[in-house]
């Protein structure tokens, strides 16, 4: 493993909500990573860690490849991947977003 994948594993493995993003939660730089926050901040997340890959270019290439997923943003729980906006939102909806969450 290398230095990027080692530190994209320590981020996710060492907290309970990771979300790998274009900006940051305060300042979401495209449509789907804020989306991605809206969702979590209405499933009362308030211990959220965000990586903004747009500040590292080595992380916004490993992270695609960390989780074989070629899209941002990624959301890791329990150091588990998730999936993107998309997959959030379904999840959202159905609840179990919110069960996974709260596991």
């Amino acid at each position: 493993m290398d230095d990027v994948q080692q530190r994209i594993d320590q981020l996710v493995k060492s907290n309970k909500v990771v979300l790998f993003m274009k900006g940051t939660a305060q300042f979401p730089q495209c449509g789907f990573s804020g989306r991605a926050v809206q969702v979590l901040k209405a499933c009362g997340v308030s211990n959220l860690v965000t990586f903004n890959v747009l500040e590292d270019e080595g992380v916004r290439q490993g992270i695609k490849d960390y989780a074989n997923w070629p899209t941002i943003p990624q959301l890791y729980i329990n150091g588990e991947f998730v999936g993107g906006s998309d997959i959030m939102m379904e999840m959202y909806q159905s609840g179990e977003l919110q069960q996974t969450l709260s596991a």
